[in-house]
This record gives C-alpha cells, structure tokens and sequence, in this order.
C-alpha cells in the first residue's frame, strides 16, 4: 500500500479512535500532499510523497528548534509526539554509512572528483535518497568525499 493509502487510512482509524492528535496531523500531511498535486496538476509519486512528509517532519523540528530557544517545553513534547506520527509512514532512514556510500557510487557514476563538481553529484544522488535522507547530511558527505 502506498504512503497516500496509508495516511487516508491512518485518518479513518483516528476518527473512528476520536484520536485528535493524529487526525490534525494526517489531515495537515494530506492536505500539503494535495496541494502538491494541486500545484503540479497530477498525481504525485511515492518518492514525491515521501519527500512531503520527510519536509512535515523537517518543519516539526524546526519547531523545537524554535521552542527550545523559547524555552517552551509544551511545543517541544508536542512536536515529537507529531513527529513520531509522520515517521510511522516514512521509510527506514539511511544511516550515515549507507548514505556515504551512495554518495561514492553516485560521485564514481557521475565522474566527479573536485568539490566544484557538487552541483551535478547533488543532482544524481537526491533522487535516490528523497525521503530517507536529509538534503543536508547529503551535501555535508558530498563535501567531505570530494574535498570541500
């Protein structure tokens, strides 16, 4: 069953459950997935639905960022427990060692080999890992292997 599938069962069960928590927060994953698709006049793939709910869960921890800063307990226990919603419909995370060697294989297909030639290993290697790992942790490794 695909993600989509999935968080419109997910929402039933939370009605049904009269679980608010997670209706709010599958209901606003939906409602940004069809605002994707609404902006993209089609249907989205699974890795671009994926890609959504990973950026729901990189806006949720921007929001403890946030709230630690304000020194707000409440929002933090909040936004983790949000968190671990989304995560649920998410693949299993890349760890670093298997995102480092994507980044080899990608930078051996691409031919790249100075820190100038980012931009196109970038290019071939987020495609394969949207939605299992961030952009972020990405480039840092590309960095590092072309000695950035």
């Amino acid at each position: 069953m695909d993600t989509k599938k999935k968080l419109s069962q997910a929402l039933k069960e939370a009605l049904k459950a009269k679980d608010e928590r997670r209706k709010r927060v599958v209901r606003m994953a939906m409602s940004a997935i069809k605002n994707a698709e609404v902006a993209q006049k089609g249907e989205l793939t699974e890795p671009d639905v994926l890609a959504i709910v990973q950026k729901e869960v990189k806006a949720r921890h921007e929001t403890i960022e946030g709230a630690r800063q304000a020194k707000r307990d409440d929002l933090i226990a909040e936004a983790e427990a949000e968190i671990a919603i989304l995560e649920a419909y998410l693949p299993k995370g890349l760890s670093r060692e298997e995102l480092t060697a994507l980044v080899q294989e990608t930078i051996t297909e691409t031919g790249a080999s100075t820190p100038q030639e980012m931009g196109k290993v970038m290019g071939a290697l987020m495609p394969k890992i949207r939605g299992r790992a961030d952009g972020k942790e990405a480039n840092q490794v590309v960095r590092a292997l072309l000695g950035g």
